[in-house]
């Protein structure tokens, strides 16, 4: 019988690589069985039923493109994100300063159980002693950190009134997230004058926070968000792992209360310390009594408050507020101008951090002085005036606070057997019999309280209680 199919609707179903066989199929057999009736006239017939139904599977694709076609010339054309502005960074400062000799922790060690057991080990003796330290080799590129600085950059030199959208209601009552503007401090009380520092906080991108941002934010809003996350994975979680081998604790001890997905009170910082003016410069070497909590690593450059003090010094230089960061660690990314400087915990000497390249500089803050019941310290800090010869710039800072679990009652670690030879066994609240805290509720009473009048504008205020258990520890 004759293997075609017959002119039914099973052969106009065919697509065309199926007519283009049934086709070739014909001419085989035309070929080999040369009969006289295959080119009858059904035959000649079916043949052009072939030609036919091929035209319209070509005319129907032919259609189906030009469709797409148009569908694609319909579609919005997307806008191209606009290219960000390069950041330059400053020369270093040539002054000859007292810089502070602080260790640093290689990470590229990290991924061996000896290279752990070092840093480790390095870790817990800079916390203890000097109480800041270098990262370096943290697996982010320069390219990723110089990104950011150009983000912060170029918000800063948006209108006043336009980052002023963007500070948070209630931020006299503890709020940070957002924009707080410069000049809500007065850092000379004879001259009036104010500071100059200017603050954008970023929170988690885990579904806690509401992002509401200017539009270079917006725009580089997926940038921000995976170079946040990545401070997690590729430094502070190894840093957790090392204190909690340093501790004597399950590794992942310290992870389990810090993860990004859990809602806490983290943010990535950009900060402006603006120039101020050869006179006004001159008026900030006037001397003011000055004094210091458990400070964290930068203040004003953690600055939940901006107040700006003072203290003797070479230059007599500018302090930042005596008020700690409120969490784990903080981490400061290279800034060239110099300014930090940090008293040393075994001698208590005021020493300048020097800058380095492709590091961070880290410390170690309140919720892990409370969690070690003082073993680990936050470290007392001031930011001050530069030298001279780079007083002339403006300083940014780009900046990651970490903090436990809003849900984290910070009282002592007891599960750790070096805490326990030691003697660390009860922190300021659990020796006066006092309730606890949460990581939530030391957050927010800290910065309230920093946020009073008081402690804006009275010395005294800075001995008060700030939760039962807990004051103020001047420093003079």
């Amino acid at each position: 019988m004759n293997s075609f199919p017959s002119t039914s609707l099973e052969y106009l179903e065919l697509q065309s690589p199926e007519i283009e066989r049934v086709c070739c199929t014909h001419q085989y057999h035309n070929h080999h069985r040369n009969h006289n009736h295959y080119h009858s006239h059904s035959e000649n017939a079916y043949a052009g039923r072939v030609r036919l139904e091929a035209q319209k599977t070509k005319t129907t694709k032919t259609t189906s493109r030009e469709k797409e076609d148009d569908d694609d010339n319909n579609m919005p054309v997307p806008v191209p994100k606009p290219q960000l502005g390069s950041y330059e960074y400053v020369p270093e400062t040539k002054e000859n300063l007292d810089w502070a000799d602080l260790v640093t922790i290689d990470l590229s060690l990290y991924h061996t159980p000896e290279g752990k057991k070092q840093l480790a080990e390095t870790l817990i003796q800079a916390l203890r002693e000097k109480g800041f330290f270098y990262v370096k080799n943290f697996n982010i590129s320069q390219e990723r950190v110089n990104s950011q600085f150009a983000i912060g950059k170029e918000f800063y030199e948006l209108p006043e009134e336009e980052k002023r959208k963007y500070t948070p209601e209630g931020l006299d009552q503890g709020k940070f997230n957002g924009y707080v503007p410069a000049g809500r401090r007065v850092i000379d009380k004879e001259t009036g004058l104010r500071d100059k520092v200017e603050i954008y906080n970023i929170p988690k991108f885990n579904g806690d926070f509401p992002h509401d941002h200017p539009e270079v934010i917006n725009q580089n809003i997926e940038e921000i968000e995976e170079f946040a996350r990545s401070l997690h994975t590729e430094v502070l979680d190894p840093l957790h792992v090392l204190l909690a081998i340093a501790l004597e604790l399950p590794e992942d001890y310290f992870t389990k209360i810090h993860r990004y997905e859990v809602k806490s009170e983290d943010h990535l910082r950009y900060m402006k310390y603006s120039k101020h003016s050869p006179e006004d410069t001159k008026k900030l070497k006037n001397w003011a009594p000055g004094h210091t909590g458990m400070l964290d690593l930068l203040v004003a450059v953690e600055t939940h408050s901006d107040r700006l003090l003072f203290f003797s010094l070479p230059f007599r230089l500018t302090r930042t507020p005596d008020s700690p960061d409120l969490g784990s660690f903080t981490l400061l990314f290279r800034q060239p101008v110099a300014a930090l400087q940090i008293r040393y915990h075994s001698t208590n000497e005021w020493k300048w951090v020097k800058p380095q390249d492709a590091t961070l500089t880290v410390n170690a803050c309140d919720a892990l002085q409370f969690l070690t019941a003082g073993y680990v310290k936050s470290t007392v800090h001031r930011v001050t005036v530069p030298p001279p010869d780079q007083q002339h710039v403006d300083r940014l800072g780009l900046l990651y606070f970490s903090r436990p679990h809003n849900d984290v009652v910070l009282s002592t670690v007891k599960e750790s057997p070096v805490l326990q030879r030691e003697g660390y066994t009860q922190n300021e609240f659990e020796a006066s019999g006092n309730p606890v805290p949460t990581m939530e509720e030391w957050t927010f009473a800290k910065q309230k309280w920093q946020r009073t009048k008081g402690y804006n504008d009275d010395f005294k205020h800075q001995h008060a209680t700030i939760l039962p258990g807990f004051n103020e520890k001047p420093y003079a």
